[in-house]
């Protein structure tokens, strides 16, 4: 089902682009279609790619790219990457395409629309494909940001809350970014990082090479306080990186405990921050009842 924001930007699933009136497959030269402007999702020759390639071999490329023309020649792939790649690997010349003459923020809605789905996605991708899509809206004169971030996650079944939190991953360093993808930095602690400066962001990358330390969301949230009130110095970073942690403690939560205090829909990133705001809130409570 096609859908408008704001009354101008229209957004229409793959199966509306496909099935449209004026929709025509045309067969386009590999070497005539170039990747997306800062494509933001990842094209790995892994087992996935493998199968893919196997695919094509047996029947052809099944589900057409969608691309459209550039003025310095040639078309821009909307959708279509990994199968343009699938095709140079099984010995391709060429693959089947939908040529839309799609408008920079249309491009970028429809690139992040028919790739969000996957399961395989990265952090680091649904981060710079959120943020894509919010400014491609925002250009459009869509200033209902609550709104704007609840539209963003329907195509991906996600809340405006978890796309926020997307869209504040991308603001941190590619290095940063990469640790969350490799899970060695928690994207709860990530969030709060992202709101430290290039300098700042780049000392804790320092000092993660220098220890390999983990940095805990309640770290982290020291360094975005001290941060926003410009009183962060890395001789600071550093003390509140090296202060012993408590001893950790691995428990398990059974999912049918807790199951009856959030909807089906919520994602785990969603039920492990508002525990963390829950326990927060009770321990400030704690302590103002002590005094």
């Amino acid at each position: 089902m096609s859908r408008s924001i704001a009354g101008k930007l229209k957004i229409n699933s793959f199966a509306d682009i496909v099935e449209g009136e004026d929709t025509v497959i045309t067969e386009v030269n590999l070497s005539d279609l170039y990747a997306f402007k800062d494509h933001p999702f990842r094209v790995l020759d892994d087992e996935k790619m493998d199968e893919t390639v196997e695919s094509i071999k047996k029947y052809g490329v099944l589900m057409p790219g969608i691309v459209r023309p550039r003025t310095e020649g040639g078309y821009g792939i909307i959708a279509g990457h990994r199968r343009k790649r699938a095709c140079e690997l099984a010995g391709k010349k060429s693959m089947p395409v939908i040529i839309k003459n799609y408008t920079d923020d249309e491009a970028i809605v429809t690139m992040v629309d028919t790739n969000i789905q996957r399961e395989d996605i990265f952090p680091s991708e649904k981060a710079k494909a959120y943020r894509m899509k919010f400014d491609a809206m925002k250009h459009q004169g869509n200033k209902e940001g609550g709104r704007t971030l609840d539209i963003l996650g329907e195509s991906a079944g996600e809340s405006g809350k978890t796309v926020q939190r997307y869209i504040y991953l991308s603001y941190l360093s590619d290095s940063l970014l990469g640790l969350v993808d490799e899970k060695k930095l928690p994207i709860v602690s990530g969030v709060n990082l992202s709101f430290l400066t290039d300098k700042e962001q780049k000392w804790v990358e320092g000092r993660i090479t220098e220890t390999g330390v983990v940095i805990s969301p309640a770290q982290s949230a020291t360094l975005k306080k001290y941060s926003q009130s410009k009183e962060l110095t890395k001789a600071m970073l550093e003390l509140l990186l090296d202060e012993e942690k408590p001893k950790e403690r691995r428990f398990v939560m059974k999912s049918d405990r807790i199951s009856e205090y959030f909807s089906e829909d919520t994602t785990n990133e969603e039920i492990e921050e508002t525990i963390y705001r829950l326990l927060e809130e009770w321990k400030k409570k704690s302590v103002k009842n002590s005094r």
